[in-house]
């Protein structure tokens, strides 16, 4: 088949979630289709390339523009925006995309929102779209956990206008994937009667590249593998940092720990740092540090999706304490996979057991390992994307015949 990938991130390197997914995703079509790329990627930022190994079937074009230019608008232009202005049209993808209208597509595939518009561009026997985590879902969260009738109001009028978008574009599509079952009730309601199925297709991990024994795990070692720029995981540590690493330190006195991922922009006067705390910066390998701390804290408040960071951690054999939030969306067992916690006091006290109960670290790792290996290898979850865009390339044909 003949396949047009529209991504919202350029796909490598594959060093945030929306990128690996988009890179395992392409890499699993490119394997047995040949498959033309189209995807944003920003003119400056870290770690930016545009070699793209493991992709040699397909041709990747990087549309220098960054789809979410527009989001620190001012208040008052966010506010008079009919839509959300993440889905402002980008020129440059507009020409990008354009340039291949000229084929006629077995399928195109849209991955993530921003890019949902572009794939209406070409002629194309299916449209299928790799949502992840809707906006609308998004929206919806900020607006019940909203208190104050102010912010309240302005968070239900994002909601609304996220929801009216995504509704009128998804039923341009005839499948759309989602990370998570809670997900997937929302958006089937989104696209109510149109011929639009939803199928969820979780994120994943490489467990030929996240394998334990990479490195020695360090004694009193605490990592959270996720970059600060992303407002969820600044919510993240900010939290962690006031509210529950003193807690640990006061029994735990040489504790350290480690925050991965850039910080760029980021306010770090905002964050209860101290000297045992490191800020990695951009690193080429998260493996390391996560595989070099005998805990991976996830204690995510916000947002939606699954936690690549805790396949991650589970993959290399790194025990896991997160908040039933930061584990939302993974098939995992309190006990069995990791700890849960959500008040500060016991997301403590679970780290500090953990801290020094070296049978209870190994039971953890060996059972999320296996559970990785099970249900969320790339490879298998990959497979079931491209036998999804098959049967609807096939569904489609059958319909017009």
């Amino acid at each position: 088949m003949k396949i047009l990938f529209l991504s919202t991130w350029y796909p490598y390197p594959p060093d945030n979630g929306s990128k690996i997914r988009a890179y395992y995703l392409l890499r699993a079509l490119a394997a047995q289709h040949e498959v033309v790329a189209v995807a944003f990627r920003p003119p400056t930022g870290e770690g930016l390339s545009t070699a793209a190994p493991h992709l040699n079937e397909s041709r990747a074009i990087a549309v220098p523009d960054d789809p979410f230019r527009h989001v620190n608008a001012p208040q008052w232009v966010k506010y008079l925006s009919p839509y959300p202005l993440a889905f402002r049209a980008s020129p440059a993808m507009k020409t990008a995309v354009a340039n291949q209208a000229a084929s006629l597509w077995d399928a195109v595939v849209a991955v993530q929102m921003p890019v949902a518009q572009y794939a209406l561009q070409v002629k194309a026997r299916a449209r299928v779209i790799d949502v992840d985590t809707a906006l609308t879902f998004q929206m919806h969260e900020r607006y019940l956990a909203q208190a104050r009738p102010v912010p309240r109001a302005s968070a239900w009028v994002s909601w609304q206008k996220a929801r009216r978008y995504e509704s009128r574009m998804l039923r341009r599509f005839q499948a759309a994937t989602v990370v998570s079952p809670a997900e997937a009730i929302p958006l089937q309601a989104l696209v109510e009667a149109a011929r639009c199925q939803v199928k969820v297709v979780p994120n994943g991990v490489d467990c030929s590249q996240n394998r334990p024994g990479l490195a020695a795990a360090r004694p009193a070692t605490l990592v959270y593998n996720g970059a600060l720029t992303y407002s969820a995981n600044y919510d993240a540590m900010r939290w962690f940092l006031r509210e529950i690493y003193p807690r640990i330190r006061a029994l735990v006195p040489g504790v350290s720990l480690t925050i991965t991922g850039s910080t760029r922009g980021v306010d770090l006067a905002g964050l209860a740092l101290d000297d045992t705390v490191r800020l990695t910066g951009f690193v080429d390998d998260v493996r390391v540090p996560v595989a070099e701390a005998s805990v991976c804290v996830v204690p995510i408040r916000l947002g939606g999706g699954t936690r690549l960071k805790i396949l991650e951690a589970l993959a290399l054999g790194t025990p896991v304490v997160a908040t039933s939030k930061g584990a939302e969306g993974l098939d995992v067992l309190a006990g069995e996979h990791l700890l849960l916690a959500d008040a500060p006091e016991a997301f403590a006290r679970r780290t500090v057991e953990l801290l020094g109960n070296p049978a209870l670290r190994h039971a953890l790792a060996a059972n999320g390992r296996r559970l990785v290996a099970e249900r969320y290898d790339w490879a298998a979850i990959g497979q079931r994307f491209v036998d999804l865009i098959e049967a609807t390339v096939k569904e489609k044909i059958r319909r017009t015949v």
